[in-house]
């Protein structure tokens, strides 16, 4: 599976051995144990699986106009064969739930796959189904055929601080059972690889194959998921980012459901506040989202938001950027009714607005 990259090659962990997947894993934990860890990983290695993934690779792009038959009688010479569209090969990480087989890993390591391979650390090998997945925070959840598994608890990663230690494990390079530590460098990071950024960085050592593996912290509880890396070579120089385990949780229960993530959707198009509109407005710095746009028929127009309304609140709750209304509206069940709190004209009011279900990357 492949790795996504940003700029600089921010690689958003697809740690998938044979493709450009590149995995990255943040740590976080306390203080190291008298003699390290191995206790703990002892304990917490059965909880961790290693995921081989299958995927047929798309047919060549058809070529508009193009007439092979013209191109060989013109330079008397055969087209040459393209390459075949065989399968390939992805390798990653995952960490178990439920004792009976639930699996937690990143969607970009089973996204397209035809077939889902679970490896134990035990050798025992078992077929996966994708019970559902959500590209937007890179989560997904798989199931295997088992009884008797050791599920992994969930820990609380708003506890999380820079500087705390943590702990990852994970299936590098296809090398299988891999540990590295280090601490948690930032929390609440945005790389700008989606609306819900939310990202544990850390400096444990993430690569190739780690995506979908756990991040510790010193109680053995999972705080994290690696997911990505900022790899100006592709391999690890010490930035990772983990999804943070209270919205894995989220959406892990979602999908367990029924398959689907629901999110509330309100039917604008946003911008950031500009720095000299806060001043004007006499904020010490840009605060909210400005709508650009309300969607026509959306819940947005229904509650009669306008081009130019400075969204500020929701039910009561201050915003304090763009990516804070995206969070907060997804975090609404549909057909919810909310107050949205905004400025009009430098004038203050909040609309009741009934939210819908988000049908495309809007909000």
């Amino acid at each position: 599976m492949s790795i996504r990259t940003l700029s600089t090659r921010l690689a958003l962990a697809g740690l998938m051995a044979g493709t450009s997947v590149v995995a990255l894993a943040p740590t976080t934990a306390l203080a190291v144990p008298a003699g390290g860890y191995a206790d703990l990983v002892e304990q917490l290695t059965p909880g961790v699986v290693y995921i081989e993934v299958s995927k047929v690779q798309p047919a060549q792009m058809e070529i508009p106009g193009f007439d092979k038959d013209e191109f060989e009688r013109r330079f008397g010479r055969p087209f040459p064969d393209m390459p075949n569209n065989g399968p390939s090969q992805g390798l990653g990480t995952g960490f178990v739930i439920s004792d009976d087989g639930q699996i937690v890993t990143n969607n970009h390591v089973v996204e397209g796959a035809s077939e889902i391979t679970v490896r134990l650390t035990d050798g025992t090998e078992y077929v996966a189904e994708i019970i559902g997945a959500d590209p937007l925070t890179d989560v997904a959840l798989i199931q295997i055929d088992a009884e008797g598994l050791t599920p992994l608890s969930f820990g609380d990663s708003a506890a999380m601080r820079a500087g705390d230690e943590v702990l990852a494990i994970g299936n590098p390079f296809g090398l299988g059972n891999t540990v590295t530590s280090g601490i948690v460098s930032a929390v609440a990071r945005d790389i700008n690889s989606g609306p819900y950024d939310d990202f544990i960085q850390t400096d444990a050592a993430i690569n190739r194959g780690n995506s979908g593996g756990p991040l510790f912290n010193n109680e053995g509880e999972v705080i994290g998921m690696n997911t990505a890396i900022f790899s100006p070579g592709g391999g690890s120089v010490g930035i990772g980012f983990a999804v943070p385990s209270d919205m894995i949780t989220e959406i892990v229960a979602d999908l367990a459901d029924d398959g689907m993530i629901a999110r509330g959707w309100l039917g604008v198009q946003i911008r950031p506040m500009t720095d000299e509109v806060a001043e004007v407005l006499g904020y010490d710095k840009p605060v909210g989202a400005v709508v650009e746009r309300v969607s026509p028929d959306s819940p947005a127009a229904s509650a009669g938001l306008q081009t130019g309304d400075i969204i500020l609140q929701l039910n009561g709750t201050d915003l304090e950027d763009t990516q804070a209304l995206q969070r907060a509206v997804a975090d609404v069940d549909p057909e919810t009714e909310v107050q949205v709190t905004l400025l009009r004209k430098g004038r203050e009011l909040t609309l009741d607005v009934t939210l819908g279900t988000l049908p495309t990357s809007d909000t």
